[in-house]
């Protein structure tokens, strides 16, 4: 209605002093032209560092609008397909002077909202958008600068997401620290700087908390077993043979937590003729991990201790003989589960007994 008014203000009563969109910007309800544009080496490293930041930022912004929706109709979305959807419409918009785009909360729950729940919806609204854009882009020239501006006081207070903000507040003090170091990053510096700074915080967060849930234990009396469950369901003591020490290592073996199990080892006063290591809770190990294993293994063959691995998943075994790891180790050593790690260990110190015969 304010447009209208405006346009008929300007059109037949000669009124002027009024600012419109049309006063600032040119708009013309035509399609734009395919243009390819000019690709210089510093054009492209000067945008790698947003383009990268605005890729990351709109596949979160779309999966989250995705997941909402899927609360709300219960359905399951294809998070491949939306991205790489998403990927193509970008890679395309800019050769028409278009910008990046990405799902959107509040216009999925405004076609949520009013009966629109499957992918025609979506083409349906480019189709409109598509119409409103050749046929009456000439009539937004009179929208008011005003009542734009009152649009968008309106649309940043429904995404501002206070409430969302205060909830969050209640999160534990390192995640609070986190959110609120990236929020004034934000509004000191820019969405780059503070994007990028928050995923490195989040980050060594994580590491933190990972280094704080492994555990590295070591016996030399007795095993209660839960490797794999026995048919009876009931757990069984292992006795460990004397002259033998068992390790076990409960979460990722990752540089975090390298130089933790050296430390485990070196508490040790009495040092044993064979080292069991038991990875069965270990779901990957990283190069520093591998690194640290050979080294470890080297200096137990320098003090004549001999290392047995046991219960290493298939991905852990991958990544040790791909850095050649077992052939140094040798196969023999590397067990399936504790019971014949023991008997491994069993068998090497009956040969050492035989050797000072």
């Amino acid at each position: 209605l304010m447009t209208v008014g405006v346009y008929l203000l300007k059109t037949y009563a000669g009124i002027t002093g009024i600012e419109t969109i049309g006063d600032r910007f040119t708009i013309e309800g035509k399609l734009p032209s395919l243009a390819m544009p000019s690709l210089e080496w510093e054009t492209i490293k000067s945008l790698m560092q947003p383009a990268i930041t605005i890729a990351v930022l709109g596949a979160i912004e779309s999966l989250l609008s995705a997941t909402v929706a899927d609360g709300v109709i219960g359905s399951k979305h294809n998070s491949n397909q939306e991205l790489i959807g998403q990927g193509i419409a970008n890679v395309l918009s800019p050769l028409f002077g278009g910008i990046p785009a990405t799902g959107a909360i509040a216009r999925t729950m405004t076609n949520i909202n009013n009966g629109g729940k499957t992918p025609v919806a979506g083409v349906i609204h480019a189709i409109m958008l598509l119409l409103i854009f050749v046929f009456l882009m000439p009539l937004a020239q009179y929208i008011p600068m005003s009542c734009l501006a009152g649009v968008l006081v309106v649309v940043s207070y429904n995404m501002s997401g206070w409430r969302t903000f205060r909830e969050l507040l209640k999160n534990p003090k390192s995640d609070v620290s986190v959110l609120l170091i990236t929020f004034l990053l934000t509004v000191i510096f820019d969405l780059t700087i503070a994007i990028e700074f928050g995923l490195v915080l989040a980050c060594l967060l994580f590491i933190k908390r990972v280094m704080g849930v492994v555990e590295i234990s070591s016996n030399r009396d007795e095993i209660i077993h839960s490797e794999d469950v026995t048919i009876s369901g009931k757990e069984e003591h292992l006795s460990i043979p004397k002259d033998v020490e068992a390790y076990e290592i409960n979460g990722p073996y990752f540089f975090g937590i390298a130089n933790k199990f050296e430390e485990v080892m070196l508490l040790t006063k009495d040092r044993p003729k064979i080292r069991i290591i038991r990875m069965r809770k270990v779901p990957f190990i990283d190069s520093t991990g591998i690194h640290n294993l050979t080294n470890l293994c080297e200096m137990s063959r320098k003090e004549n201790i001999q290392i047995i691995l046991s219960g290493v998943n298939e991905e852990v075994y991958k990544a040790l003989k791909k850095s050649g790891f077992t052939e140094n180790l040798k196969e023999e050593n590397i067990c399936k589960n504790i019971h014949e790690a023991i008997k491994r260990a069993e068998v090497l110190l009956e040969s050492y007994k035989n050797q000072k015969v």
